[in-house]
């Protein structure tokens, strides 16, 4: 089926699972568990949809929330982030900051009531290129703006034989972001910020525009939007139905993970 994975994706994911423990009853086989996984990531199904030949719905949710909870997911975005990465790339380039809104209906950890209605935000921190390196999920109640240092705080990417990166050189975001103590906290990090201020003088106003020069930098933040852009064709994310936080975590990391595999496959 063309959902399931295939052995070039399956050749980089392999490594990055833990190994079965050697006692108690066989393991169902962990390729045919992902992919069942991966069939309720995509089509957004019940768990007890998922076609038998890929073992038992209660199994894949189990295999899900053990390789969340033990940082397999974790881990294997950033060792794809860094699969990546130019080998002789000294520093991260511009990050680029957003965030989307997802309705939860069923309630659960990090769900927070706004005009909109109950939800969990996404707060996500991008590369040049759109590849996810950091993410962050809250009550939708929550600022933009007191949630940016902790998002950026998930930017992890590591490289051989060197300490991790886990500082771009530039954030672009929108107005939203737009705060004195959030510019100083980036300066103090050796950071650019890159942030329209939420109003101009009237003498200058460009409606939806940065100006001066925030125009030419502030124009590629179309990138992040693109990233929300793919991470809607995974139908399970776009409500959330997991009560539980880390469950649904791990479906925004395995999303992360696909990505990242078409990008280092294409």
């Amino acid at each position: 089926m063309k959902e399931e994975l295939t052995d070039a994706q399956w050749a980089l994911l392999a490594p990055i699972l833990p190994s079965p423990k050697r006692r108690g009853r066989k393991r169902v086989d962990d390729r045919a568990i992902l992919n069942g996984i991966l069939f309720v990531l995509r089509a957004g199904c019940r768990w007890k949809d998922i076609p038998r030949r890929y073992g038992a719905p209660t199994t894949c949710w189990r295999r899900l929330a053990e390789w969340e909870a033990d940082g397999t997911w974790g881990a294997g975005v950033a060792n794809l982030t860094g699969h990546l990465r130019c080998p002789g790339q000294s520093r991260m380039g511009p990050g680029l900051s957003g965030r989307e809104l997802c309705p939860g209906k069923k309630g659960g950890s990090e769900v927070g009531l706004t005009r909109k209605g109950k939800g969990t935000k996404w707060m996500l921190v991008t590369d040049g290129q759109g590849i996810p390196l950091g993410l962050l999920l809250a009550s939708a109640q929550r600022s933009e703006v007191r949630l940016a240092e902790s998002t950026l705080a998930t930017v992890r990417v590591p490289r051989p034989g060197r300490r991790a990166k886990t500082r771009p050189r530039q954030v672009v975001a929108d107005r939203g972001y737009d705060s004195r103590a959030l510019r100083q906290a980036l300066r103090r990090r050796g950071i650019r910020p890159c942030i329209p201020p939420r109003s101009y003088p009237s003498r200058k106003r460009q409606p939806g525009r940065p100006v001066g020069r925030y125009q030419h930098e502030y124009a590629r933040r179309w990138i992040v939007e693109r990233t929300f852009a793919w991470l809607g064709n995974y139908r399970r994310l776009l409500v959330r139905q997991e009560r539980l936080l880390g469950v649904y975590h791990g479906f925004m990391l395995l999303a992360f993970i696909l990505i990242c595999l078409r990008r280092i496959l294409e």
